[in-house]
């Protein structure tokens, strides 16, 4: 029991330790991990350009409703008029040998097959999408995030433990260098223990540089400076919530999904689509008018003109039945990519459920596990000082207790990211 409680004890101190070395460097929650890289990401910043896009084309669309306006003018010189009569014998009479023509033009289509009033709402349509794909970016980078997190919190909880174990080793060599001299040991255990402490330090120095790396990795994702961050959490020995109170029906959040409205604004795109390739195919009615000015008979001429056009594309129903049925088509497609990636999204929510569990029952018994390790360490040590048990079995207890503390922190983690997950595939 002592020694149980001087390994807790070991592990406070590690706490405090280890508080007061991240309060030098800016230690960052999860959720401000989370805040930080939802504004600065390059990933989200370009779905964020992509609404803009969209948006820019909506309003785009919706200026085809207004009348289009054009201007232009001409100005020519001739060697001799462009219009020449002979009155009499020897008298002649030319005409428009140089002048100006000016003319500005209004129109608007009255009827144009539905191809203006589909194209805007194509363009609604587009905007939605684009906000979708915005959720569904900040959802990867928030999982990504996450993930780069809890691999730090793993890598420093794993230095935790290599520091508490090479406190037991420390002393462990103490106490086998006392019974060598008393000539209750032989050296060869003290060789053991050495050994150990060398494969420990080896252990630190991998788990240093994959701890830089990835503080490195998760500095560049979320746009904060690399040598001041660090994270603000400590693992502690109470088991995290039970994941049950997170369940929800697949079926009833399938409709929460940015999956599942992002196949439903594919299918309206593509019945907007197919109306439009028929628009093409049917009459266009117009109305305009027309201000013009011309001094071609060296008099001032101006002169209003309205008009009003009809125009049925009759050839062009040759080869438009056959795009029709194209697009007629496409919506097929996109109503049964409907429908089966809906039951694929059902069948993933159930998937990431039962991962989730799974992840859960592995931190549970991990966590289990410290405890029977501990107590299989603290009686190897009682036992190898009283002489009953040889330098092996005390290694291999207090590799079980080094490995116990890994798995679980492992589990944790991986438990943490298989939450986030579940979260996210419906629809949270």
């Amino acid at each position: 029991m002592k020694r149980n409680l001087s390994i807790k004890y070991a592990l406070l101190l590690l706490t405090g330790m280890t508080i007061l070395t991240a309060a030098a460097q800016r230690a960052y929650t999860l959720e401000e991990c989370l805040q930080l890289s939802l504004e600065n990401n390059v990933r989200i910043k370009n779905a964020r350009n992509d609404m803009q896009i969209s948006e820019q084309e909506r309003k785009e669309a919706f200026t085809k409703y207004f009348p289009s306006i054009s201007a232009g003018g001409a100005g020519f010189v001739a060697n001799k008029g462009l219009l020449e009569m002979e009155l009499a014998p020897m008298m002649q009479m030319s005409m428009a040998k140089d002048g100006i023509i000016a003319g500005v033009s209004a129109g608007v289509p009255l009827f144009a097959g539905g191809q203006i009033v589909n194209a805007n709402k194509l363009s609604r349509v587009g905007v939605e999408a684009s906000r979708l794909q915005y959720r569904q970016s900040e959802n990867e980078v928030r999982l990504t995030t996450e993930s780069y997190f809890w691999q730090i919190v793993m890598l420093k909880e794993k230095q935790r433990t290599l520091t508490v174990v090479e406190t037991q080793l420390d002393t462990l060599y103490k106490d086998a260098e006392a019974s060598v001299e008393a000539g209750i040991a032989t050296r060869n255990d003290l060789l053991q223990v050495q050994l150990k402490r060398n494969e420990v330090q080896s252990q630190r120095i991998q788990i240093e540089n994959a701890l830089n790396l990835s503080r490195m990795a998760l500095s560049q994702y979320i746009g904060a400076e690399s040598d001041s961050l660090d994270v603000a959490f400590v693992l502690t020995d109470s088991l995290p919530l039970s994941p049950e109170r997170l369940f929800v029906d697949p079926r009833s959040a399938l409709a929460e999904t940015n999956e599942y409205r992002l196949l439903c604004q594919n299918v309206k795109a593509t019945r907007l689509q197919k109306k439009m390739a028929i628009g093409k195919h049917l009459p266009t009615v117009a109305i305009g008018g027309a201000y013009a000015y011309d001094n071609i008979t060296d008099h001032d001429h101006p002169f209003w003109i309205g008009f009003a056009t009809v125009s049925v594309p009759l050839s062009d129903w040759w080869g438009g039945a056959h795009s029709i049925r194209k697009h007629k088509l496409q919506v097929m497609n996109a109503e049964n990519t409907l429908n089966d990636n809906s039951e694929q999204l059902i069948i993933r929510m159930q998937q990431t459920w039962n991962d989730m569990n799974d992840a859960y029952k592995q931190v549970v018994i991990a966590h289990s596990s410290i405890e029977q390790a501990e107590e299989n360490l603290r009686l190897n040590t009682d036992y190898y000082l009283a002489g009953t048990c040889t330098m092996n079995d005390w290694l291999d207890a207090q590799s079980l207790y080094q490995q116990s503390r890994d798995k679980y922190i492992e589990s944790y983690a991986g438990f943490e990211i298989k939450k986030r997950e579940y979260l996210q595939a419906t629809g949270r």
